[in-house]
């Protein structure tokens, strides 16, 4: 069984001789509980036909026979694994269990450097979200129904979001925590001239133009604040060509605070 790696920082795959894997033994140890390749094949996920080139391919290199077939008679058909097959899973194992050992000595040694294991613990999480900042809680407000956040970057860039105030409490969230802002691209609004006209958004970041990527039916437009950070919007073809956005051309990203999700650490 593939150990799990949920929540882990490190993760590192084990083969032997850079083809044995964890599909292979998990195919292997599958045979020596149901006795039959296609139950086995099943159970850990492969095709009979791509299970039976993974044990052949392995089994011609294999000094001794690593399967025996039985069919019918008085104890029945089916597979079973030799004492070599036997021998080889349980060196599996054992490297398993020291693996997973390893990776976790090695973090452990990692959270002894604060700025790196910080790093690796926001890098760790998956989303969809384009835009993800770290940041300091400068700021919370507390209301019966919804609670305001401000999270300054180290650039000093402020951004600020709204969410439930049972959401504020579940996270958590006091001044001086670290927290992350993710904010989608298709969240962002470009602005290049505000024609003495002020907005009622509370977040909006300037920045310069630093890339244009076109796509199939709209452009990514990335900015590049002050402080080096980069933020992204999705921009239509039009709107690129009616902001006449160039790179090296000064932008406001502005965004709603509703449109900042806030993650942090339990």
């Amino acid at each position: 069984m593939k150990p799990s790696t949920a929540g882990a920082l490190l993760t590192g795959e084990l083969q032997l001789a850079g083809r044995l894997d964890a599909r292979f033994f998990a195919l292997l140890s599958a045979i020596e509980a149901t006795g039959s390749i296609s139950r086995a094949a099943a159970t850990a996920g492969l095709s009979y036909k791509g299970a039976w080139l993974m044990l052949e391919s392995a089994n011609n290199l294999s000094q001794a026979p690593l399967l025996q077939t039985a069919t019918g008679g008085s104890g029945g058909g089916g597979t079973r694994l030799t004492a070599s097959a036997q021998a080889l899973l349980a060196a599996w194992r054992r490297l398993q269990t020291a693996h997973a050992s390893f990776l976790r000595e090695q973090e452990q040694q990692l959270a002894a450097d604060p700025a790196l294991h910080g790093l690796m613990r926001r890098l760790s999480m998956k989303t969809s979200a384009r835009n993800q900042f770290v940041g300091t809680v400068t700021a919370l407000s507390l209301g019966p129904v919804s609670a305001e956040v401000t999270i300054t970057l180290a650039s000093g860039d402020e951004i600020t979001a709204t969410m439930t105030t049972g959401a504020a409490k579940r996270l958590k969230l006091k001044k001086g925590k670290e927290a992350l802002a993710l904010i989608k691209a298709s969240a962002i609004v470009l602005v290049t001239d505000f024609a003495g006209w002020k907005l009622s958004t509370r977040n909006q970041l300037e920045g310069t133009v630093s890339r244009i990527e076109p796509g199939a039916v709209s452009s990514l437009v990335v900015l590049t604040l002050p402080g080096g950070a980069t933020l992204t919007a999705s921009v239509t073809h039009e709107g690129v060509e009616a902001l006449g956005l160039k790179v090296g051309m000064a932008a406001t990203a502005v965004f709603k605070a509703y449109a900042v999700m806030v993650a942090a650490q339990a």
